[in-house]
């Protein structure tokens, strides 16, 4: 393959465009913004299954004081009926007034044993509460850690990608002005050679794979016409020879 050498130097600074594309592309995915936002999620995630929790529980001892008083309101008020009924005077047999003051003496019982079982549940539910407090308080500490981790991703996304674009566009008005079949040549060699496609002959060494060439080889390339496409030996890419490519 024939190119003036003119185009062939171009292809160094395609080269350079894409290889700046490239940096550009590996730091967006390596921004170290994205093993925060993972940890953050995670944290996020777990708090949020914790309150969940912590809130179901508060609910259901909620429901278990409510309960517990309804109770306790139900044997007072029939301990109150009882006793009305005792100090009426309606009753008058021996027996039923006995059984009067039994059922009135198990009913104070029964309350006391409630209203401790109330007690229990308030202390239960405050601690419950308690909890929901802290594990929200948490919570949304942890949503700011992850929206100003996003945030950070975001600002240094859009940093990239300015700078990408500018970069893009630089490559393009460089790519129009090269002839197609030595682009072709130069886009498959950059996928066979991680990256890079074409290197700069600097001083005797391949700026691809960084070989020294023997005075043989050098004289070879040096017989070359200046439009010849050469390769380098060793890695294979396009060798562009410049002034101090030391021939």
């Amino acid at each position: 393959m024939n190119a003036a050498p003119a185009d062939q130097i171009r292809l160094l600074d395609l080269q350079a465009l894409d290889s700046r594309l490239d940096q550009l592309a590996h730091r967006r995915r390596s921004l170290p913004e994205h093993a925060e936002i993972e940890k953050a999620t995670a944290d996020h995630t777990a708090l949020r299954d914790l309150v969940v929790a912590a809130e179901t529980q508060l609910g259901d001892t909620t429901r278990e004081q409510t309960k517990a008083e309804q109770d306790v309101e139900q044997v007072r008020a029939r301990a109150a009926r009882n006793q009305q009924r005792l100090d009426s005077g309606a009753v008058t047999s021996p027996k039923d007034l006995e059984n009067l003051q039994h059922e009135i003496g198990s009913l104070a019982r029964r309350q006391s044993d409630l209203e401790d079982v109330v007690l229990d549940v308030m202390e239960r539910m405050e601690s419950a509460q308690t909890r929901v407090t802290e594990l929200t308080a948490r919570l949304e500490h942890a949503t700011v850690v992850l929206e100003e981790a996003v945030a950070r991703r975001d600002a240094a996304f859009a940093e990239i990608d300015a700078d990408a674009a500018k970069v893009a566009r630089d490559r393009e008005a460089v790519a129009a002005v090269i002839p197609a079949d030595l682009m072709k040549l130069y886009t498959r060699l950059r996928e066979q050679q991680g990256g890079v496609g074409a290197a700069r002959l600097h001083q005797r060494r391949c700026e691809g794979c960084h070989v020294e060439f023997s005075t043989a080889d050098l004289n070879a390339v040096k017989a070359e016409p200046a439009d010849a496409v050469v390769r380098c030996e060793n890695c294979g890419r396009i060798l562009v020879r410049t002034s101090d490519s030391g021939i």
